[in-house]
């Protein structure tokens, strides 16, 4: 581990920043792009993988709506937007779980041509939004959720073109049905562990308010 996670050399980035502010909005832009692209592929292709990558794209979207709406107010409302975008991340994982889980009884078998070429569209989009995002990874739940999304799509999109391989190399649709599971595990771990963080500084905040009337009156 680096001094910088350890705060011995570099100080957390602001939330609030320009620099902030213009990487949500391209973000936001990229991700709303590829919803569109990936959402009618994932029709065409009869793909689950593809299916749960569309729509993380479109939660990731509504998430960077959220995280520009709530960069000038006070902490604890960014710490609320990031509760709200962790339940969120919990509730896309449980939805692509029962989607996997349907199609199990489907013997449907996804076009891999059409998951790895949009696979790999998706991968390059999203390697370029979490590349702009990196530097803001240790800053408040607000920030970390947006960097913590943008790292398990690209993640998700990887496992997405095994996908594509192991459809084509077995000619049946499990590999689709496995990697579909493993998005929705990633999304339920990342959404756990930012419901934690943001819970941990709404406490924080409410100690700090609750402490200011009190300290008022010692100055009396």
């Amino acid at each position: 581990m680096s001094d910088c996670h350890q705060g011995g050399c570099c100080a957390p980035p602001t939330g609030n920043s320009a620099r902030f502010r213009r990487a949500l909005w391209l973000a936001l832009v990229v991700n709303g792009a590829m919803f569109a692209i990936e959402f009618s592929a994932a029709w065409h292709a009869s793909s689950v993988s593809l299916l749960a990558d569309a729509v993380d794209f479109l939660g990731d979207s509504a998430n960077y709506a959220i995280a520009l709406f709530v960069l000038g107010l006070a902490p604890v409302w960014r710490s609320r937007s990031a509760l709200i975008k962790g339940l969120s991340m919990g509730v896309y994982g449980i939805f692509v779980f029962g989607q996997a889980a349907w199609a199990a009884f489907d013997s449907t078998v996804p076009n891999a041509i059409t998951m790895g070429r949009v696979g790999f569209l998706a991968l390059a989009a999203n390697v370029g939004v979490a590349l702009l995002l990196y530097s803001f990874r240790d800053g408040d739940a607000n920030m970390r959720s947006v960097w913590l999304c943008s790292r398990n799509d690209a993640i998700g999109n990887v496992a997405v073109l095994l996908a594509a391989l192991g459809v084509f190399g077995t000619g049946s649709g499990w590999p689709d049905l496995v990697v579909a599971t493993i998005m929705s595990g990633l999304a339920v771990f990342a959404a756990v562990s930012v419901v934690k963080q943001s819970l941990t500084e709404l406490r924080g905040n409410a100690g700090q308010v609750s402490a200011k009337p009190e300290a008022a009156g010692h100055m009396h």
